[in-house]
Parts: C-alpha cells; sequence; structure tokens
C-alpha cells in the first residue's frame, strides 16, 4: 500500500497596535492549528509579526515566509483570515501570484482556500477598512485636540502626566510642565533673541552635557536644526507654538510612498489647522516670542532677499553640487560632513554646528587643495605604465567584440543569401523540366525580392576590417589624464566628467594631520577600478572588478574601469581604428 503525504503546513499570524494585544497571536495559532489537524496536515513552519500592520510589505516574518516558499519547506500557508497576510491590494494581489507559481495553496480559517475572487473582495474590504480606520483615527484625534490635549508625540519642556479616574481607567493626552526643560526651553528663546545663532546655543548646550529632546533615538547632541527647526512646519524649538499656550495640530499629513514604503510629510493649507489655547502650557511670554520671531523674519529676508522660499516645489530647483566634491568630503574623526565653513575652506560641520562637545577637530583646508590632491592622487595612478597597456587592451577587446557582432551579422546574412540562390536555382531546373505551376510566380517574385534585400545589407556592411592600432595609442591616453583638470573646468564638459569622476568617490576623508600638506590627510574610498592598484611596488595586471581596499592621501580601489575612461574621453574625439 502507498504511504499517504502529509501536507507540510506553515502558519501566518500577525497583529497590529489597534484595539489588539500579544494574546491575539496565540488565539490566531491555535484556530489555525485545529484547521491543519483536521485537515490531517502537519506543521512545519509557523511566523508570525507582532506589532505591525497589515498595510506594511516589509514585516520580518512575512518576508522570511516567502523566503521559505521559494525553498520548498512547506506545501500549504495557513492564516486565520486573508486580512491577516496582508491589507494592502497590490501587496495580498502579489503574494497570491507569487504562491500560485510556487503551486502553494493558501488557505484562511474564514475564507477556506483563497481565489482570485478573494483577493479581488477582500482586497478591497481591507483597503477600505484602512482608509476608514485612518478616518475615524483622524477623528478621535480631533477630538482629544479640541479638548486640550496631547494627539501624540512630547514636545521638550513637558511630561506626561498620569491619573487614575474614578473607574480605576489612568488618563490619556494630558501634559504638564517639565521645569527643568521649560528653563532650557527659556534659555534658547533668550539666547536667540539676543543675537546667538542657533549653532553656538547648540554647542553651549552640548558642552554643558544637557540631553536634547532626541537623546531617546539619537546621539543625545543638540544640532541648529533642532533649535531652528522649519518654520512653515513648525517643527524645531523655536517655532512650537506650544510655548506660548497654543497647540497647533493638523499642520502635516503623512503619506506613504508606494516605492520605498517610506512615510513623506505634506504641509496642509492652513484652513485645515486646528488651533486650541493651552495656557496652562505657557512657558514663553509674548514678547519674547515676537522677539525671536522678528529675527528669524530678518534672517530669511537677507538670505533669500527675493522670497524664492515662498514659492512652490519644482524639480528644476532640485539642489545640485555646487563644487567637483560636495558632498563626499567628510571628517575622519566624527564622521560628520566636511562643509565650507566659509567661501574658501572645508571644516567639520560637527565641530562647527554642535561644538567641541561632539567633535575636537577645528582644523580647516582650503577647496582648492582638497580637489587638487585628490585630482592629483588619481592622475599619478592613472599614468601608471601597466594602466596604460590596460587601456591598450581594453580597447583591443572592445574593439574586436564589435567587430565579432558585425561578422556574426554578415556570416548570417551570407548564408541566407546563398539559401535564397538555391531556391531560385531549383525552381528554374524544374521549370525546365516542364514542372511549371502558376503558383511558382509568386514564390519566384518573393524569393527575388529576398536575395535583393539580402544582396544590398551585404553591401552596405562590407567585413570589418582587421583591428590597426594606431602607433601613439598610449600617448593620446596619456594626453587625456593629463587633460583631467581641464576638463573638469571646461564648462562645456564640466558637468558630464564631474559626474563620471564622483561616480568613482564615495568617501572622502579628511583626517587632521601637522604634518602633511594643509594639515590634512586624505582618504579616498569608492568605486575605483582595481586598476589603480597598479600604482603599489606589487602592482600587477589589473583587475576589472576588484574588491574595496585604501591608501591613506591617494585613493581606494573598486569597479568600474570604464568611468575612467569616460573621464578621459571628455577631452578629445573617440579614438578610432
Amino acid at each position: 500500500m502507498t504511504a499517504t503525504i502529509r501536507l507540510r503546513a506553515a502558519i501566518y499570524a500577525r497583529y497590529s497596535t489597534e484595539l489588539q494585544r500579544e494574546a491575539s497571536i496565540e488565539d490566531q495559532l491555535h484556530v489555525c492549528r485545529r484547521l491543519i489537524a483536521d485537515r490531517g496536515w502537519e506543521i512545519a513552519e509557523v511566523y508570525a509579526d507582532k506589532g505591525v500592520s497589515g498595510s506594511l510589505l516589509l514585516r520580518p516574518s512575512f518576508q522570511q515566509l516567502q523566503q521559505d516558499a521559494g525553498r520548498g519547506r512547506f506545501d500549504v500557508v495557513v492564516s486565520e483570515g486573508l486580512d491577516r497576510l496582508s491589507r494592502d491590494q497590490e501587496h495580498i494581489a502579489a503574494f497570491h501570484k507569487r504562491m500560485t507559481f510556487l503551486g502553494l495553496p493558501i488557505v484562511t480559517v474564514a475564507e477556506g482556500e483563497i481565489s482570485e475572487l478573494h483577493i479581488g473582495l477582500k482586497g478591497t474590504m481591507s483597503a477600505l477598512f484602512l482608509k476608514d480606520l485612518a478616518q475615524k483615527t483622524h477623528r478621535g484625534l480631533e477630538g482629544r485636540v479640541r479638548e486640550g490635549k496631547s494627539a501624540g508625540g512630547k514636545s521638550y519642556g513637558y511630561r506626561v502626566r498620569r491619573e487614575v479616574r474614578a473607574d480605576g481607567s489612568v488618563t490619556t493626552g494630558e501634559r504638564e510642565i517639565d521645569q527643568q526643560q521649560a528653563t532650557i526651553v527659556e534659555r534658547i528663546f533668550r539666547a536667540y533673541a539676543a543675537g546667538q545663532s542657533a549653532r553656538t546655543i547648540a554647542a553651549a548646550l552640548n558642552a554643558e552635557g544637557i540631553s536634547s529632546p532626541d537623546s531617546g533615538k539619537g546621539d543625545g547632541t543638540w544640532g541648529p536644526s533642532t533649535i531652528s527647526g522649519n518654520w512653515k512646519r513648525g517643527t524645531g524649538i523655536l517655532n512650537n507654538e506650544l510655548y506660548i499656550g497654543r497647540l497647533v495640530w493638523n499642520r502635516q499629513t503623512f503619506v506613504k510612498d508606494p516605492a520605498t514604503q517610506k512615510r513623506q510629510a505634506r504641509l496642509n493649507p492652513a484652513s485645515a489647522w486646528l488651533t486650541e489655547d493651552v495656557p496652562h502650557l505657557r512657558i514663553i511670554d509674548e514678547d519674547l516670542w515676537q522677539e525671536v520671531k522678528v529675527r528669524q523674519g530678518a534672517i530669511r529676508a537677507e538670505i533669500n532677499p527675493a522670497g524664492v522660499l515662498g514659492g512652490p516645489n519644482r524639480p528644476e530647483r532640485a539642489r545640485r553640487p555646487n563644487y567637483l566634491f560636495s558632498g563626499l568630503v567628510t571628517c575622519g574623526c566624527c564622521g560628520a560632513s566636511y562643509t565650507l565653513i566659509n567661501k574658501t575652506r572645508y571644516g567639520c560641520a560637527g565641530m562647527r554646528n554642535k561644538g567641541k562637545a561632539f567633535c575636537t577637530n577645528g582644523a580647516t583646508i582650503r577647496r582648492e587643495e582638497v580637489e587638487t590632491r585628490v585630482l592629483s592622487g588619481l592622475k599619478e595612478r592613472l599614468l601608471h605604465p601597466d594602466l596604460i597597456a590596460a587601456f591598450v587592451e581594453e580597447y583591443r577587446r572592445a574593439f574586436n567584440e564589435a567587430a565579432a557582432d558585425a561578422s556574426k551579422d554578415r556570416d548570417t546574412q551570407t548564408r541566407e543569401l546563398a539559401q535564397v540562390e538555391k531556391k531560385i536555382a531549383a525552381m528554374l531546373s524544374a521549370i525546365e523540366d516542364g514542372m511549371y505551376h502558376s503558383s511558382m510566380k509568386a514564390k519566384m517574385a518573393g524569393l527575388e525580392d529576398e536575395k535583393t534585400r539580402l544582396t544590398r545589407a551585404l553591401e552596405e556592411a562590407p567585413e570589418p576590417p582587421a583591428l590597426r592600432l594606431h602607433p601613439s595609442l598610449s600617448e593620446l591616453y596619456r594626453e587625456r589624464i593629463e587633460d583631467l583638470a581641464a576638463s573638469l573646468q571646461d564648462p562645456g564638459l564640466r558637468l558630464e566628467a564631474s559626474e563620471a569622476l564622483r561616480g568613482l568617490i564615495s568617501e572622502i576623508r579628511m583626517l587632521p594631520d601637522e604634518d602633511e600638506p594643509g594639515g590634512h590627510r586624505i582618504e579616498i574610498s569608492g568605486a575605483l577600478a582595481g586598476i589603480l592598484a597598479l600604482g603599489e611596488p606589487d602592482g600587477r595586471k589589473p583587475r576589472l572588478a576588484a574588491g574595496a581596499g585604501a591608501w591613506s592621501g591617494t585613493v581606494v580601489a573598486g569597479t568600474g574601469f570604464e568611468h575612467c575612461l569616460a573621464i578621459a574621453r571628455a577631452r578629445r574625439p573617440r579614438l578610432t581604428s
């Protein structure tokens, strides 16, 4: 007798945060185990995501379930309901399609075996549920704000107040002033109104070891943005109207990007904002608040006299690097960006913005010197004799590949022409033997047209010539590399050449060193070709896909020899055979 094969079942359970608890997982597993026992299956794997919304795709256990499905670790997927697997129409449809491809049925306690009909109907219902839940949540938060309570989050300067009601429940949304933090808030306002910058204030707070508002999730240090924030969105210490006893809610809406699954904040029109007076939460008096607002407005007008920031966001305003290595230079001591601290010199933004309590690197260096040293290091290695030989070999390989493709097409067309001519000859021979038929006329016309087409194609694509390397090929390569700096300064070529060069470099680390030029040792890392290792004493034939490495003061090897050639090509026409 043939033994009965028992299906291996994988259970998936999930609960989100709304009105559910961790015990919900056990409840789901219990009903799924009962279904599996009734069907005579066996449990192979159990997957559970706790406290995660069904609208999210990147759930750890859900992702693991899909990976194990591809490895054949079970034969059927079991869940309490389709909405436990996902509440997103696109995600549940993709999951069903994937399981169907793998031959794995989906069975739920609530719906039975899932079909395309369930995907359509339940997917729509889940999407409507999420929309309805969002509207109800929004309405509930609005009610709390109208009562002067918190709608979520905790501003610096306040703490949550919990009280037990007569029925034993605990109050929520109540806040009270934290006097210690309120003193810091008032200090920030007074210092800013007195003329200190947000950067100076942040550095002073860090020097005293005062924890910032994000100390629970960040590094605990103050930064200029923590203080200045965004005046339009009401973020930052200086823009929080709660400090003057005014609770403003619904300034912005968060929308999830379907491609990245990340939330993006969108500013709501002022008409949609909800404002409630909460005088018991006032920390800053009105006069001090207005002094700060006047100074902020004056600074904005000075920085942007044309008022461009008040206009709509447009793609053409997207920020582009102002200089060759903008955004790539970092501090080797703390990891912060090295930015222009004035018109000509780079310095550590961490030390400048957060003070010496965050980073002690106060060294600066001229921007032109950084660019010159980096380009010189690249040029020196690119001019190594073995690298020049590699360039010639690369050119030879590319030429031969192109020639091989052309030769292959020509050979194919030659064979096809021979076959056509053979068919024409056979047909003429049949006619001579008296086997003519009226249908042969159309057939002969078609063959003649095909012969004409192939003949013309062969004439227009002559046989590829043999590779003849120009005797000055190596010298031309050398000239192009020598012209690297000029290519990057030529207005007509700067954009293309600089983008190619930036594609080679991911980071330029600046380490203060009094014995080095400019008081800095430079370490560069990125996707440079392994051929740059040829500058080392033991350099050998370059590898076109080498792993990462590093040289102090010079360059770091990676992949991308073609980028080196792209920069070199920027100044002159392409080489021809």
